[in-house]
């Protein structure tokens, strides 16, 4: 599959004739075959497909927290597949925000507290306030995961991962928890932080109704990349389906 060329300072991060081999006892299970993707500056990206396809695989590696059996990973001009322990850490801390499917949050925290866990660990980090706010919940700053719905809890895990200033905010099925009507909320909120803070965003989901709201599609099958479609003219979340 190959990619629109684009100018190379605006590639964030860049995959090239990636595998992944995952040994299971005496079987070797193959997650990615010859991937080659490129991750823009600023963009939205959504990687689709259906489970087993690969799209966990790709964000572990891109977010730092697994490794490529062959092939060549690069942040910007630096060729991550060579970090160091301490640089993968580094890089996990200052440049990737995590969103998952369930929220992760620390029941006996605050939706404040919570987020400033994050903080602490930041380099450069936004203001807790300041992020709550940026998902509409600094009047619940004070609540426990208990007392938020579960559209606020996912808020709180997205002002989490905000919060660290992050270049990268990776989405592991970021609505696959959640109703429709929340689910769309929280994309909005999603497309807005992209495009009014410039954050780039990968998010995975196997509901391909979400496509539409994404700059740039990916589609993988078996572990390989068979389709990138360009989208010049995103969908908003508010009218799409599923």
């Amino acid at each position: 599959m190959i990619e629109t060329i684009v100018n190379a300072d605006h590639v964030l991060l860049r995959l090239e004739h990636v595998d992944k081999v995952f040994q299971m006892g005496q079987l070797a299970v193959k997650a990615l075959s010859d991937v080659s993707l490129t991750i823009r500056q600023g963009e939205f990206l959504v990687m689709t497909g259906p489970s087993g396809s690969g799209k966990s695989t790709i964000l572990n590696i891109v977010g730092g927290l697994d490794s490529v059996t062959a092939g060549e990973v690069w942040f910007r001009q630096r060729r991550m597949t060579a970090f160091t322990s301490s640089e993968l850490t580094r890089y996990r801390r200052d440049t990737v925000g995590f969103i998952f499917q369930f929220y992760n949050l620390v029941p006996n925290l605050s939706a404040e507290e919570n987020v400033m866990v994050s903080t602490e660990l930041s380099s450069d980090p936004m203001d807790v306030v300041e992020a709550l706010q940026l998902v509409g919940l600094d009047e619940r700053r004070h609540h426990f995961p208990s007392q938020l719905s579960g559209g606020e809890q996912q808020r709180v895990a997205i002002a989490r991962a905000l919060a660290k200033n992050p270049a990268l905010l990776l989405c592991d099925e970021p609505t696959g928890a959640l109703d429709f009507s929340t689910g769309k909320r929280v994309l909005r909120m999603l497309v807005d932080l992209n495009r009014q803070l410039g954050k780039t965003i990968v998010l995975i989901t196997h509901n391909s109704a979400i496509a539409p709201i994404a700059d740039r599609v990916v589609r993988l099958r078996s572990g390989q990349v068979v389709e990138i479609h360009d989208n010049p003219e995103p969908v908003p979340p508010e009218e799409i389906t599923w």
